[in-house]
Formats: structure tokens, C-alpha cells, sequence
């Protein structure tokens, strides 16, 4: 009986451990998985399993595997989650409620705090300053509800390091795909991701060099090798040498752990409140070569440092100036600015003691012109050694044996641009403590590279909320973003995709101020999410989502501040290329990066965002009656954004060879305004709200000749293309691969990711080393080449010829010049086409999105047909002119296009990629007898965009004659037509650009003879 009594009651006891373990039956736990998997969808998980359950006080918790909380959780997604959980399994009594955790998390905390009720929301991380680093005060406006203000440190991937076990400066990763990852995410953060942060008011910080010139000048106090003027003026405060240490540039290359900013001295002065008062230093740089030129400063912070410094910098035909806050960012370089400036000493950089507050001190070190080439100099070690490969990351370096001689090596520089090297030596140039740059104390560049971005945060941000005990430049950071790409093939037309890697139990889970360091994670997702939506969107809907990782990755645990890392792609995957190679893919990546951005700082400061809009399209610069210049425009609704709206515009203007002024802020579609004669004056808005600024439209231009007595010349723009290379894939999926030779794109601005053309085109050749890389491997004789590509400001160039020869011009958009009709007889003496390197181009896989950039569009041959018949003169130019409406292989050629060319302008296509030597030679026609050379540019260079394939176009008319041929086969490469008895008009047409030529005499005199045919 007792026996029975406590049996009893041994079994009532462990009744509550049994119910919790037994929470679930398998049937039950099967039915949980498969609602789950179900809210996967859109996201690679892999499968989601249950790995254990548990039911207690009455509610039942589901332990679901890591890779669920890939997910991107949102209340409403939530909320079907545990309905459905509710109505696909049997009610029991006590059952009240049912959490889920994954990867240690509850799913509702995964929900970011942009997305949850105001009582729900867990206190943010901010890291305010009243007075930011820089501040550009001649900028016309503030986004208020952008990012005006915040600091966000970022950067791309990795970059050129010295491998001491091979004793020689190499990449991090392959050169793959025509690029290598070390320079291929720059290709994002340095033209697109950067440029719309500060669009958006932000300030930029990066550890590699932002600037692609490769020349630099320095100016400095201390002079040494900055040899170009420096020049003091005193007023009642004069300046004085500061008692420490300063930066000096003694050195050609810096060995070691050298520090330039310990090298020399540095100058400080009291401040004034009175202009009358002042003091002033000029940093006058001797260029080298008219560019663009990034301006950085250096000072010293002090204790009473002022937080209104006024820098100007006078570039060329204008001067800017900001206000530097020197309570924070000493003895290291800050960016202001990139300005053009002539060549030689016409440019400066002056600073002024004349503050808003007299009493404190402003500092002056050196100045910086330019990114220039690397000048860190690395060796490999003597007295031990490294097998014939990467450093073995584990075992590091080993003592020499008697068979192996010391080898005395020599200190070597990268030889490349210093852009394209790795954040440890811009730091160490940057005067950064080498603690932060080395943590390895130089025996493994390639592990500090990697490790030293984090701490470079920490750096910045010491002394700050977010970092009080670390000793730092003060610089208030808001959060950090690592923009990397993936490793990884596959077959076919699959995408590796998109990774997002955040950290969030370091530091004992919390800030310095003590919020959560899940912030990481919601920052993680807010950017991914923002990624594939846009591009799923705009480009391909089958781009992949893999997942948010939880993982202790330096750049993503490291920083004090938000943080995360990016996978955005693999640059060793075909199908990820196809896209990634292309600037409208990396103009919308970078626009959904800084979305994300722009939603997580504006929740976290408590206020509603506003995304800056779109470029303007629909340009026209003409002609009113009183002879000013009439600017239009139409703005561009976003689709994807409903704040994108623009309320004003920024209308900018450059007159001759100067700068761009600093705009005027304008609230109509229009813009008037006088202009000087005999003078290109050229154009570029912006689209403007609280949120920022857009980027900018094509530049167009407006001469007026003082001795024509012609009407004008229109010059149409109808060369908007930027794209990614040609591709082909063959038909068993065995070969892929881009083809650079044949056309290898058209970069925005320019190209600075291309390595050289790909060379192994076999899919089945595996990765065996980055010295060989497989499918993909490519060439490396163009890496350290900034490439040119289109700069949308061509109507300057052909308007500078059209000036010299006598005539004014003014110039439209394509879409403008169909949509206003301004293609008109009465009104313009000629047309002058720009088609440049237009044609009818793919994104990504074809059939995805439709084909982009034809060369005449239905609107623009109905244009130039109208315009013809009532007896026009018409000039077109372009690389596909003929080959884009015959045998684009994108598109089936049509009979109503090849009967435009053939009937209105006079030509018709013979062949595609006529010619590679690059030089044309006219023959005798109607044109000119005369024998004329011209050179265009048929190769990559840092001048203009390369023509790999020009057309041969022969006469479509009894009336019209071959003008031009290329030199080496003697192809037609131009036809004119001076009218017949039935079709009273004339035409031009070049198989080849007008702005390729390379000589600017050869396209004033070639312009010259083309207007005196046509309007003769």
C-alpha cells in the first residue's frame, strides 16, 4: 500500500516535467515546420526545422532552427504566423499563448524598431552633435528631413596589400569577371552611395582614399617636399607655431610604422570676431594637370578649438567655402570637398581666424589636392620566412633553416593609385595610431586590413557617447556599413545574392550609452530589405535573399556604433554580374542602401524621413525672344518611393572651361537668364526637397556667336547610355562570359573597377589559386586605370566646335527635343545628333526588363522626318548607327528602321566592329577633297570614352557618297548627301562619335566643314 501511495505520488511530481517536454507530438511538430517554411518564402533559409518545444505557464514555446530568423519580421507577418500556428494545431487546455525563438530570440524582438508602436519601441542609439565636422556653407540648402548632420562611416570591401609570404603587393581576392572585389564595390560607394549620403546632408568618412586621381599635391607649413606656396597674412591675432607635434611631408615613401603627422609642426592663432582683424593662410597648390582635385585639410584639436573654422577653397572660376568644427577630427586628413582646378597655381585653399566667437584658437596643418598613388612602402621580412603562398594565418611566419638564405628585400611601394590600396596604408598616411592600422605590428597586412576598419570606427568615435573611454578624434558617428562582395558559382541564370551580417551580444549586448546592439540587426534589415525590394522591383525579381547573419565578423562586432556588413552579390557568379557589372544596378543598390540608412537614423532621431528625388529628365537649354537662355525640365516621380518628390530644383551653371557655380535655388520647371557671347555656357539641376538633393541631370550647353547670321544649330543629346558590358552565353550553358573588345559598356562618369577583359571563358574550370581563378579569370593590364566613360556633357564639346565655326547653338535631351517639337526648320539652321555610343541595350538576363538606349526611337524618327522634309540639315554621329537597327543581337531588325535610314538620312549599314586601329581618313565627295587624318579614341583611357566598334555604313541614295573611310580596310565610315532633285534636304552621318576624335583642332575644322556642307 505505501509502495502504491508513493509511486503515486512520485508520479504527480514528475507530471509538469513530462507535459514540458511531451509539448508536442511529432505529427504536431511536423505541422509547425511546415507553417513556418511557409513564411519563408522570398528569403533563402534552407529549410526550417522545430529543434525543440516547451509548454509552460501556459505558454507554448517553439525553439525554431538559426535560419529562421533570416527572416524579416513585421507585425503583420508575425501575427499570421501565430494565427496560423493556432489554427493548424489541436487546442489544449491551459494553452494561452505561443512564443517563438530563433537563434536565442524571441521573433517579435526581430521586428525593427522602425516598424513598431511607439510603446513598444526599446530606446535608440544616437550619438548628436549641435556643430558637425564640416559643414559646406555655401550649399543652398539643408535636409531637414535627411541626414543633414550625421555621421556615417563606411567603406568598400578591401583593397592592394603586401603579402609578405610571396614578397609582393596583390589583391585580396581574383581578378574575376573583369574586376577583382577590391575594387569592384567602389564601384558603388565611391560614384553612387557616397555622393547621395551627402545629398542628403550627411558627412562621409572612409579609410581608403575616396579620390581616383592619382596625382596629389601637398601644402604645408613645414614645406620640406611640399613645395608649393604657403603664405601667412597677420592681423591682430598673428599665427603661431603650436607646441606639439604637426604633420610634415618629409618622405617620398613612409616605412614601417612612420607617421607624417608626427613629422612636423603645426600653426594656431587666437580668434577674431572682426573681419578688419583677421588672419589668413594660403595653401596654394602647383596641379599638375587641369582635373578634378579632392581637397582635404588637417589641424590640430585643442582644448578651446574652435567649432566655426572657415576654410574657402577657390577652384576654378568660383570658390566655396565651409565651416570645420575643430573640437573634433585633429591631426588626420578631413575631407571638404573634390573641385576642378587649372593646371598650375591659380587655385587655393585659404583659412581665417574671423570665427563667431573671438577668444578661441583655430589650428592650420597641411593641405591636400588629389588622391595620388600609394606611397606606403612594405618588404618582406629577412630573418624568417613564409612558404611560396599567402601567409599561413595560423602558424605565421618561420625561422629560417640552413638551406634557406637570408634575403636582404627591399621596401616597395604598390605602384598603384592609392584609391585602390587597402585601408591599412591610407591610415597610416592618414596619421592614424599604428595600434589602430597594425594590430598585427606588421606582420600581417592582410589580417589588419581587415581588422583595423572597426577599430578605425572606434577611433573616430572616441570621446563621444558612443566610445567615452577610448581616446579619439571626437567625431560623433552615427553608424558604420562595410560594403562587401561574395564568393560562389553556379550554372545558368541563378543569383548567389544578397547577405546581411550584423553582431549583437558583444559588448554585453549594448552601447556604450546602454541601448541594445540589436539596433545591428534592425539597421541589417532595413538595408537588406530595402536592397531586394528595389532591385526585385526595377531589375530582376528573382534576385535572391539569403539571410541576416548574427556573426562575429570584425567589421560587424567591432564598431561602437550601429553597424553591418554587406554581401551584396558573388563577383565570381555569372548571373550576379550580368547585373552587377551594370551602373543603373549599382545607382539602384546604392539608392536602396541609403534608404535603409536614411529610415534607421530618421527613427532612431524621432523624426519623418524624406528621400531625395530622382533626376530630372525632359532638359532643354534653348533660346527666347530677347535672346536668354530658357531652361525646362520635368521631374520624375519615383515609383518605389512616395516621399521622393521634388518641391524646388538647383540650377547650376558653368561658363567656358570653369566650374560649376554653387546654384541657385529655383521653385518652377524653368529657368531664365542672360549669358556672355562667344562663350559655351552650360547647365546641369538638381531635383530638391527636404530630404536632399538629387543627382544631377545631362549638362547642356548654349553658345551665342557675336558675328552669326544664321539661326542656331540644336544639338540634341540622344546619347543617355551607361551600361554594363556585351555578354553572350552559349547554347549548352559550357561557355559565358563579357565581352570587353567588342563593347565593353558605358560607365557613368567613369570606370573604376575594370581590371581588364576576361580570358577564360570555360564554366567548368574551377578556382585554384587568385593567381588563377577559373571561369572568369581576366586580365590585369587596365587595373590601375581610372577609365572614362559617359560624362553626359558632350553638347559642350560639340558646341565649342559649333561656336568656332561661326554659329550659336543651343541643346536639348532627346526626350525634350521629340516632346517640345523643337526640331523646326524656321527655328534652327541645322541638327546636330549626338548618338555617341547609343544602342539598344539589355540589364541582367534578357526578357527581364526591356531593351534600353535605341539609337532612333519611333518619336525621334518622326522628329527627324518632319524636320527633313520641310528642308533640314542634319549631322548624326555615332558607333551604332547602322548595326543597332540591322543586327543588334538584342533585337529583331525591323523594316520601318532600316527604311528611316535608308530614305530620310541616306545611309545604310554594311558592318558591325569595322575597324580597331582607330584612324579615319576622308576622301574625296561632294564633302571635301581634301585628304584629312583624324585619331579617335579606340582603346580605355582616362580621356574619353573607348569606341571598340565603330559601324561602316555605305550610301543608301544615288545622291549620297562615302566621305569618310577607315584608314586600314578602307569600310565607309561616313556618308553625306547634299540633296537630290525629289528630297531637298542634307545630311552627315558618321559611323563613328564626333566627340571620340581625339584631336580638339581635327573637330573644330571637321565641324567647321560639316556646317558649311549642310548650311552652305
Amino acid at each position: 500500500m505505501n509502495r502504491i501511495v508513493c509511486g503515486c505520488m512520485f508520479i504527480g511530481a514528475m507530471m509538469p516535467a513530462i507535459l514540458r517536454a511531451q509539448a508536442l507530438t511529432p505529427g504536431e511538430k511536423t505541422t509547425v515546420e511546415t507553417v513556418l517554411n511557409r513564411f519563408t518564402q522570398g528569403v533563402q533559409t534552407g529549410k526550417v526545422s522545430v529543434d525543440s518545444t516547451r509548454q509552460e505557464d501556459g505558454v507554448l514555446t517553439i525553439f525554431a532552427s538559426r535560419n529562421f530568423s533570416y527572416v524579416p519580421f513585421r507585425k503583420t507577418n508575425c501575427n499570421q504566423i501565430f494565427q496560423a500556428l493556432r489554427e493548424n494545431l489541436p487546442q489544449q487546455p491551459g494553452r494561452e499563448d505561443i512564443r517563438i525563438l530563433t537563434d536565442g530570440k524571441d521573433i517579435r524582438s526581430l521586428i525593427p524598431r522602425t516598424e513598431q508602436d511607439k510603446r513598444d519601441k526599446r530606446p535608440a542609439f544616437t550619438n548628436d552633435s549641435d556643430i558637425p565636422l564640416v559643414q559646406n556653407t555655401d550649399k543652398p540648402y539643408k535636409a531637414t528631413k535627411g541626414l543633414e548632420g550625421r555621421h556615417i562611416a563606411l567603406w568598400q570591401s578591401h583593397g592592394a596589400y603586401y603579402e609578405q609570404g610571396l614578397a609582393r603587393w596583390e589583391w585580396q581576392r581574383a581578378r574575376m569577371l573583369q574586376t577583382v572585389e577590391d575594387k569592384y564595390t567602389q564601384s558603388y560607394v565611391l560614384p553612387f552611395l557616397i555622393p547621395m549620403l551627402e545629398n542628403a546632408g550627411a558627412i562621409t568618412l572612409t579609410p581608403r582614399e575616396r579620390d581616383a586621381n592619382p596625382y596629389e599635391v601637398v601644402v604645408d607649413n613645414d614645406e620640406q617636399l611640399a613645395t608649393s606656396p604657403y603664405q601667412e597674412t597677420t592681423g591682430s591675432k598673428p599665427w603661431t607655431t603650436g607646441s606639439g607635434k604637426g604633420f610634415a611631408y618629409t618622405k617620398n615613401c613612409y616605412t614601417e610604422f612612420d607617421n607624417p603627422f608626427t613629422d612636423g609642426t603645426y600653426r594656431q592663432a587666437e580668434t577674431v570676431s572682426k573681419s578688419k582683424d583677421e588672419s589668413t593662410i594660403s595653401w596654394t597648390p602647383d596641379i599638375p594637370r587641369e582635373r578634378q582635385y579632392a581637397v582635404y585639410v588637417s589641424y590640430k584639436t585643442l582644448p578651446n578649438s574652435a567649432a566655426d573654422a572657415r576654410y574657402t577653397v577657390y577652384h576654378k572660376d568660383g570658390k566655396t567655402t565651409f565651416s570645420v568644427n575643430q573640437k573634433m577630427g585633429g591631426g588626420t586628413w578631413i575631407y571638404l570637398g573634390t573641385f576642378a582646378f587649372y593646371k598650375g597655381t591659380k587655385g587655393k585653399v585659404v583659412l581665417t581666424n574671423h570665427t563667431a566667437k573671438a577668444g578661441e584658437i583655430v589650428t592650420a596643418d597641411g593641405v591636400r589636392f588629389g588622391g595620388g598613388m600609394g606611397n606606403i612602402a612594405r618588404r618582406a621580412e629577412a630573418d624568417s620566412i613564409s612558404p611560396n603562398t599567402k601567409t599561413d594565418r595560423s602558424n605565421k611566419r618561420m625561422a629560417r633553416n640552413a638551406w634557406q638564405p637570408k634575403i636582404n628585400y627591399p621596401y616597395e611601394v604598390s605602384g598603384y593609385p592609392r584609391f585602390e590600396e587597402g585601408a591599412r596604408y591610407w591610415l597610416q598616411w592618414a596619421g592614424i595610431p599604428d595600434s589602430i592600422y597594425s594590430p598585427s605590428h606588421g606582420l600581417d597586412d592582410y589580417s589588419d586590413d581587415y581588422k583595423n576598419r572597426g577599430a578605425w570606427v572606434n577611433y573616430l568615435a572616441g570621446g563621444t557617447k558612443a566610445a567615452p573611454e577610448y581616446k579619439g578624434l571626437n567625431i560623433p558617428i552615427d553608424l558604420s556599413f562595410a560594403f562587401h562582395s561574395d564568393a560562389g558559382t553556379v550554372y545558368g541564370d541563378s543569383i548567389i545574392g544578397t547577405l546581411g551580417i550584423y553582431q549583437v551580444s558583444q559588448y554585453g549586448g549594448k552601447f556604450a550609452d546602454g541601448t541594445s546592439r540589436e539596433a545591428n540587426h534592425d539597421l541589417c534589415d532595413l538595408v537588406l530589405t530595402s536592397i531586394t525590394r528595389d532591385i526585385r522591383a526595377l531589375h530582376e525579381p528573382k534576385w535572391t535573399r539569403r539571410g541576416m547573419w548574427d556573426s562575429r565578423y570584425f567589421e560587424a562586432w567591432q564598431p561602437r556604433v550601429p553597424a553591418m556588413l554587406l554581401e551584396l552579390l558573388s563577383h565570381e557568379n555569372f548571373a550576379d554580374m550580368r547585373y552587377g557589372l551594370d551602373p543603373r544596378f549599382q545607382f539602384s543598390v546604392s539608392r536602396a542602401i541609403y534608404k535603409g540608412m536614411l529610415r534607421f537614423l530618421s527613427d532612431s532621431h524621432g523624426y519623418e524621413y524624406v528621400v531625395q528625388p530622382l533626376p530630372v529628365s525632359h532638359f532643354a537649354a534653348v533660346l527666347d525672344e530677347k535672346q536668354r537662355v530658357r531652361l525646362s525640365w520635368t521631374p520624375v516621380a519615383d515609383s518605389l518611393e512616395p516621399t521622393a518628390t521634388a518641391e524646388k530644383y538647383i540650377v547650376y551653371k558653368r561658363i567656358g572651361n570653369g566650374d560649376f557655380d554653387n546654384g541657385t535655388v529655383v521653385k518652377a520647371t524653368t529657368y531664365r537668364c542672360e549669358i556672355p557671347k562667344d562663350q559655351v555656357v552650360s547647365f546641369k539641376v538638381t531635383a530638391l526637397n527636404k530630404g536632399g538633393q538629387s543627382f544631377p541631370s545631362e549638362i547642356l550647353s548654349v553658345g551665342i556667336s557675336s558675328r552669326s547670321v544664321q539661326k542656331p544649330v540644336l544639338v540634341i543629346n540622344g546619347f543617355d547610355r551607361v551600361s554594363g558590358p556585351d555578354d553572350f552565353v552559349s547554347a549548352n550553358d559550357e561557355w559565358a562570359g563579357f565581352l570587353a573588345d567588342e563593347d565593353n559598356g558605358v560607365p557613368y562618369n567613369n570606370l573604376i573597377s575594370y581590371t581588364g577583359r576576361m580570358k577564360e571563358f570555360r564554366r567548368s574550370i574551377p578556382w585554384t589559386d587568385d593567381d588563377s581563378g577559373g571561369f572568369g579569370d581576366s586580365y590585369g593590364n587596365y587595373e590601375k586605370l581610372v577609365i572614362a566613360g559617359n560624362n553626359f556633357d558632350y553638347p559642350a564639346l560639340h558646341g565649342e566646335a559649333i561656336l568656332k565655326a561661326g554659329y550659336s547653338f543651343v541643346s536639348a535631351s532627346k526626350a525634350a527635343a521629340c516632346e517640345k517639337k523643337l526640331a523646326d526648320t524656321d527655328k534652327y539652321a541645322a541638327i546636330d545628333l549626338i548618338l555617341g555610343k547609343e544602342k539598344q541595350t539589355k540589364m541582367g538576363r534578357p526578357g527581364v526588363v526591356p531593351l534600353r538606349f535605341k539609337t532612333f526611337d519611333d518619336d525621334l524618327q518622326q522628329a527627324l522626318t518632319n524636320y527633313c522634309q520641310t528642308g533640314g540639315k542634319v549631322f548624326v554621329s555615332g558607333s551604332y548607327v547602322g548595326s543597332d537597327l540591322w543586327f543588334n543581337s538584342l533585337s529583331t531588325a525591323k523594316d520601318n528602321d532600316k527604311a528611316f535610314a535608308q530614305n530620310i538620312l541616306k545611309y545604310k549599314w554594311r558592318n558591325n566592329r569595322a575597324a580597331v586601329e582607330g584612324t579615319i581618313e576622308t576622301v574625296a565627295s561632294p564633302f571635301t577633297e581634301k585628304k584629312v587624318i583624324l585619331i579617335y579614341y579606340n582603346k580605355p583611357n582616362e580621356e574619353s570614352y573607348v569606341v571598340e566598334s565603330p559601324d561602316a555604313i555605305e550610301p543608301a541614295d544615288s545622291c549620297a557618297y562615302t566621305a569618310f573611310r577607315y584608314s586600314e580596310n578602307k569600310l565607309s565610315a561616313g556618308v553625306v548627301f547634299g540633296g537630290s532633285e525629289k528630297d531637298h534636304w542634307k545630311t552627315v552621318v558618321l559611323g563613328f562619335p564626333f566627340e571620340s576624335i581625339k584631336s580638339s583642332d581635327q573637330r573644330d575644322a571637321l565641324m567647321q566643314n560639316i556646317l558649311l556642307f549642310l548650311c552652305k
